[in-house]
């Protein structure tokens, strides 16, 4: 019998070693960094009790056991056919992401990322010398579009050496069509440029979409990309640091491999691994019910926001990850930051940490029971309508 999970109770997350609940004080609601508020699959919580139980905590091999359950959720919910041998463990997405950096590139060499863009992608680049090109997402009414012209400008540069695809992408809530992916695959791979597929909320998609490993599209592409997943997003464990990446060309495997191992980042978290496997092997239903939880979040978000005055969402395709167009309030981003913290009392992502153009724009974490976010809702419409 499937197991039901009730992502409408509410957990006190005060005082749990919570980030998300530490940065602003007890009155304000915190809907920033991505994470969820849901309680992890039961399945999960079961395992890890009885692994912790055991009362030896010493250090572990290489999980054969991760690998087979990474490649198993690759196909099962993707259709995409991956050799438990192209999987190997890594810390998060983002150290997976800076050690094929490493491997990929010089100091001085660029890296193109889409904007608004997902800051630790840019953090990374400043913290490696690398230097950062933005191919900025063009707003169509409420739809972020590709600027393909900007897009093969900045893949051409000479000192062009890898872009980073994020898909579905953080924070516009894109998910990108098969023909968009393959015509940025196609230019890549004519300019020899590294893909490197961040695809963390892959499981996250609405309106009966399907997401598209870039990879899966063909052997050159998968020849030519390395992809990063993680349950974090999913499953809400993101506390264990505990992801993989996938590469089917041993070339670029081996390359990323050799960085992690000098970073010494190689050794595996007992509670991580057991976590990503129980989640790949007999979780399914609980990313089925998330996604259709999540769905309507956003429907009810998008509807409040309707009635609210300067404040407009894009259309959330993808991710619990809501980018809010408040330039309507003519307020400059300090004011914009402030207001929602002291005044409205609900704690956000500022919009220029995702780029300088950003100002005026704030980034809004949906993924939360129903009641936490009507009652946000609730004080953005009141403090929006007092002004």
């Amino acid at each position: 019998m499937e197991i039901l999970h009730d992502f409408d109770e509410v957990v006190n997350r005060r005082g749990g070693d919570s980030k998300k609940y530490s940065l602003y004080p007890e009155d304000v609601i915190p809907m920033w960094i991505a994470d969820t508020d849901f309680k992890s699959p039961q399945p999960i919580v079961e395992a890890l009790v009885k692994r912790m139980q055991m009362g030896v905590y010493g250090y572990t091999p290489t999980s054969e056991r991760l690998k087979s359950a990474a490649a198993r959720w690759q196909k099962l919910r993707f259709g995409w056919d991956v050799d438990p041998a192209t999987v190997e463990y890594i810390p998060g997405v983002i150290s997976g992401v800076i050690s094929a950096v490493r491997a990929f590139s010089q100091p001085g060499d660029n890296i193109v990322v889409q904007s608004p863009c997902y800051p630790p992608f840019s953090d990374l680049a400043d913290h490696n010398g690398r230097h950062l090109l933005r191919n900025w997402l063009v707003k169509k009414n409420d739809r972020f579009e590709i600027d393909f012209e900007d897009f093969e400008a900045k893949i051409a540069d000479p000192r062009t050496k890898l872009f980073i695809l994020c898909n579905p992408q953080n924070p516009s809530g894109r998910v990108y069509t098969r023909e968009e992916l393959i015509r940025m695959g196609e230019l890549c791979l004519k300019r020899h440029v590294v893909v490197l597929a961040d695809e963390i909320h892959a499981d996250i998609v609405f309106d009966k979409r399907k997401h598209i490993p870039f990879a899966s599209l063909s052997s050159a592409f998968a020849q030519n990309c390395v992809s990063f997943m993680n349950p974090s997003k999913t499953f809400n464990v993101p506390g264990f640091r505990t992801a993989a990446f996938i590469a089917s060309n041993p070339v670029l495997k081996e390359a990323v491999h050799q960085i992690v191992v000098d970073n010494k980042a190689i050794g595996e978290n007992i509670c991580g691994t057991l976590a990503l496997c129980t989640a790949y092997e007999k979780c399914g239903y609980y990313a089925d019910q998330l996604v259709a939880y999540l769905q309507g979040n956003r429907d009810y978000a998008e509807e409040r926001f309707g009635k609210i005055k300067g404040v407009v969402p894009s259309r959330l395709e993808g991710t619990y990850l809501m980018w809010l167009d408040c330039r309507g309030l003519e307020m400059s981003q300090k004011e914009l930051d402030r207001f929602f913290v002291e005044k409205v009392k609900v704690g956000l992502n500022s919009g220029t940490t995702f780029g300088q153009e950003c100002d005026g724009f704030l980034r809004m974490n949906i993924a939360c029971p129903r009641s936490t976010l009507a009652e946000a809702l609730d004080r953005i419409e009141a403090a929006v309508n007092s002004l």
